[in-house]
């Protein structure tokens, strides 16, 4: 499909980044080297009883630096060759020869995910700019909620007014509630239009206020209704119509996308595989009701802030240099919301920063959400071999009409189901079923992943290692956004989550530096590793927090003297990486505060989410505890919102995410001050210089956590009860590993 003015698609090379990275992993690598030269020339030196502890010390922190080295090596896989591209829609073929997509959004809880947040997801994805026959949107609803499905049918009925007033007037923003909200600057249409469009836009604001009414209306008076459970509920499918009141049939009469509610079934006795589970069931019922080849893929709190991007990633899909080994194209994550101080590093830089890098490679993994993805990729390609009608039941399940549209290639026939008939609505409730996917291959070799709650890392590994490659796209402007997560609750409960599915990954079978080596190049298998390895940065972390602060105390040197030709080396491998990191930071438009705030809360997340993280993973995968998956709440709450916009650290969270960070200041605040007072009155400072540096970088950084321990009255503040608990562990800590080095 190459247009004649030319290709649909371009890919730049940076360049400048690759001969920056190239050199710096260079000299970095060398410093290591030297580093960890001196290390072992020190351990295999003889040494008498008296430098025991010395020994003790000098070994584990060897072991840390030797982590911290490996983690940095996989690292640089990722800044060999980053990318960007750009994409051309208007060279695309006209709308009848354009592939129909699938759009999948998935909610799970309507308490902590409120439905007309999620209903304006799903109407934003209606409105996109893309042929409304060809467009077909799922909601899957895992708590099987009746408030989610009234508010579907309440989603149609608005639909039927905003979609035309976005047509009509080229509203790029096109979920209705950041529209309204942001009052997007409309001059050019007024000037356009004149007073027509400002009555035009009044009246659909109404509307979408009355939407928002009836919604939370139903909400109060069905409050108490508890016919449904999250965990034990029958499937419901329905091809939604809206109410089709009377004032709705007077409203513009333009074709509207296909609109299907899905809950499937659920049991305690059955294993429901979380987000993978849901988005298995929509692949199979959109399977027998629609079957495009293309599906995008959602998060209900992830509107379509642009409505071109269906158009966009069919100008990777569709491209004949790239079509028939892309499995998916993938947007940036962009999020509403964030302050500028941006405290808990909300935005996520670091992660679409290392999408450039795969994207250079094979292409960056499948992210959750915001991408569009090939359906046949999902399905084991020797569906198109010969296989009998016997051997796809035993890897896609007993449906024959699923099967049969497999074969057809979403072709349907003339004896298919069709609409929202009787026979289409008991196949779906077959599919939709819990036990459906019973000694199949779903979840294992076909659809979404099961093997660890970060199915979308599996996921895309899996992907990776058949063959298939990827592609990040990240236009000016953004094409999804959704709802940061603003408190750091939240933010320590999914930095738990993503570490544990992760971290599972990395010491099971599929760990990409022995699986995924002999399936993909080296350096995309090293890309994978350093994700599914990057809550292990924890380990090092938490030494390097804790047994140079000891060994001050106790007047232990472990690293070099000033005068020492390898003192130099230390400092420059440290400086040489945060140097590096701050280059990044600006180079990809961000400021020092954003540096300081990524490295602030790397700290924080190494030692506690990454920690709790990587003990479940392990755990889960020692088959000693089951995963476990808890939303992170969309719900704002007012206080610690103004706190995140006024650039304060509220601490309301658990003890168990509150005492190690708590612990750890206090003990550098101990160490530094007693390895002070050693230096001055007994001197010695050339041989602990570089301990009392780190401890007073480690308070540096945990600037907050002091201040939210000792100059805080609010309510955000970190509660005395901790500090004081905290303190006692600390010095439990310190006399515990004095003993040890004593």
């Amino acid at each position: 499909m190459e247009h004649p003015s030319g290709p649909l698609n371009l890919c730049h090379v940076h360049t400048k980044s690759v001969i920056i990275n190239r050199a710096h992993m260079l000299i970095h690598a060398a410093a290591l080297s030297a580093l960890l030269y001196y290390r072992a020339s020190f351990l295999f030196r003889e040494h008498d009883s008296r430098n025991k502890a010395t020994t003790l010390a000098w070994r584990i922190i060897s072991v840390a630096e030797l982590i911290l080295s490996f983690l940095w090596l996989l690292d640089q896989a990722y800044r060999w060759r980053p990318v960007s591209r750009t994409a051309f829609p208007e060279r695309l073929p006209e709308d009848e020869k354009l592939p129909a997509i699938d759009v999948f959004v998935c909610t799970a809880d309507p308490d902590k995910e409120p439905t007309v947040d999620v209903m304006n997801t799903v109407v934003s994805a209606m409105a996109l700019d893309y042929p409304p026959e060809k467009l077909h949107v799922y909601l899957s609803d895992d708590a099987g909620s009746p408030l989610t499905l009234h508010g579907m049918r309440e989603a149609y009925d608005f639909a039927r007014w905003w979609l035309p007033f976005c047509k009509r007037y080229g509203i790029k923003t096109r979920c209705p509630k950041a529209y309204f909200r942001e009052e997007e600057d409309d001059e050019g249409i007024g000037m356009s239009y004149g007073s027509e469009f400002g009555s035009e836009k009044q009246k659909v604001k109404e509307k979408y206020e009355l939407f928002e009414e009836r919604v939370i209306e139903y909400q109060k008076r069905h409050r108490s209704d508890s016919s449904h459970s999250g965990r034990d509920h029958p499937s419901t499918i329905e091809v939604v119509r809206g109410n089709l009141t009377d004032e709705v049939v007077q409203a513009d009469q333009v074709p509207m996308p296909q609109l299907v509610y899905v809950s499937r079934e659920k049991r305690p006795s059955h294993h429901h595989h979380f987000k993978a589970g849901a988005l298995n069931v929509l692949l199979r019922v959109s399977g027998v009701i629609s079957n495009s080849p293309y599906i995008l893929v959602l998060d209900c709190d992830m509107h379509c802030n642009d409505p071109s991007s269906a158009r966009q990633a069919m100008c990777f899909h569709l491209d004949p240099r790239l079509s028939p080994s892309l499995t998916l194209v993938q947007f940036p994550q962009r999020f509403r919301g964030i302050s500028e101080n941006d405290i808990y590093d909300s935005k996520h830089r670091w992660a679409y920063w290392v999408w450039h890098g795969m994207d250079g490679l094979k292409g960056p993994v499948l992210s959750g959400s915001c991408f569009y993805i090939r359906r046949k990729s999902l399905y084991r390609k020797s569906i198109q071999e010969g296989f009998g009608l016997e051997d796809s039941k035993k890897v896609f399940g007993h449906s024959n009409e699923f099967i049969k549209y497999l074969w057809r290639n979403g072709k349907p026939s003339k004896n298919s189901i069709a609409g929202d008939s009787a026979a289409l609505w008991k196949e779906t409730q077959v599919l939709a079923s819990c036990g459906y996917e019973d000694d199949t291959e779903w979840g294992q070799q076909v659809g979404f992943m099961y093997y660890s709650v970060a199915e979308d890392y599996f996921t895309g590994f899996t992907l990776h290692c058949k063959g298939w490659r990827s592609v990040y796209y990240n236009p000016s402007r953004p094409q999804f956004l959704g709802t940061a997560t603003t408190n750091l609750n939240d933010l320590l409960i999914q930095g738990t989550r993503w570490s544990s599915g992760l971290s599972h990954a990395g010491v099971s079978r599929f760990c990409p530096l022995i699986y995924g080596t002999w399936r993909m190049p080296i350096l995309q298998s090293m890309c994978y590793a350093q994700l599914a390895l990057w809550p292990f940065y924890c380990l090092p972390i938490c030494c390097f927090a804790t047994i140079p602060q000891i060994c001050l105390v106790n007047g232990i040197s472990i690293y070099p003297e000033v005068s020492s030709s390898y003192m130099m080396l230390f400092a420059f491998n440290f400086l040489s990486s945060l140097c590096k990191h701050l280059y990044e930071v600006l180079a990809s438009g961000h400021s020092v505060q954003t540096f300081l705030n990524e490295q602030r809360m790397w700290m924080i997340k190494s030692t506690t989410c990454h920690v709790y993280g990587t003990m479940d993973g392990i755990m889960t995968q020692t088959g000693m505890r089951r995963a476990s998956f808890l939303p992170t709440n969309k719900v704002d709450d007012d206080e610690q919102a103004r706190r995140y916009e006024m650039g304060i650290f509220d601490f309301q969270t658990s003890v168990m995410f509150l005492a190690p960070m708590v612990t750890l200041v206090i003990l550098n605040t101990a160490s530094f001050v007693g390895g002070l007072a050693r230096v001055l009155i007994s001197g010695g400072w050339e041989e602990l210089f570089l301990q009392i540096v780190l401890s007073l970088f480690v308070l540096v950084m945990s600037y907050p956590v002091i201040e939210g321990m000792a100059l805080r009255t609010d309510k955000g503040r970190i509660p005395p009860s901790v500090t004081i608990q905290s303190a006692i562990l600390s010095l439990a800590l310190l006399l515990l590993g004095s003993s040890f080095l004593m």
